[in-house]
């Protein structure tokens, strides 16, 4: 799968529906005939579409954990805690459930945005808020991550 582009404003239905805009689900491929993960963002407050083949590979990663260790063990129940295999119905459109329609978003009014692999879906205030959070330098954010790290990707 390629990497995804694109943000896109939308609207779930009072029924917790939500239909993929037809930029994103052309970018996605075979893969919109095929189930998604939807989860809770790690380090936001959104949600996480993952299209299952992309699923498959983080979980050979987390199956490598030494279930063992107490902190890995801990870590695997909570990155799970909540995960929901949703489909494309005929409409091209996922269910969320309403328990996460209530926890993460205020209105019906949503942004999907690409994250390399994975779709984020916020609430359209909170995706604002996140994206020009005043705590962030982003230049230096970029020159931290980025600026002193060799790149050659031919």
């Amino acid at each position: 799968m390629n990497n995804l582009i694109g943000t896109y404003n939308c609207k779930v239905d009072v029924k917790g529906r939500l239909m993929l805009p037809k930029a994103l689900k052309k970018q996605l491929g075979d893969c919109v005939n095929f189930s998604f993960i939807l989860k809770r963002s790690v380090f936001h407050n959104c949600l996480e579409l993952h299209p299952y083949s992309q699923w498959e590979i983080t979980m050979k990663k987390v199956n490598s954990l030494n279930r063992f260790v107490k902190k890995n063990n801990d870590f695997i129940r909570m990155y799970t805690a909540g995960v929901r295999i949703v489909v494309l119905d005929s409409s091209g459109r996922i269910l969320i459930p309403k328990d996460l329609l209530t926890t993460y978003f205020i209105k019906n009014e949503l942004v999907l945005t690409s994250a390399i692999n994975v779709i984020e879906i916020w609430d359209a205030n909170s995706y604002e808020k996140a994206i020009n959070n005043p705590d962030i330098n982003f230049a230096e954010l970029s020159e931290e991550v980025m600026g002193n790290t060799n790149h050659n990707v031919s």
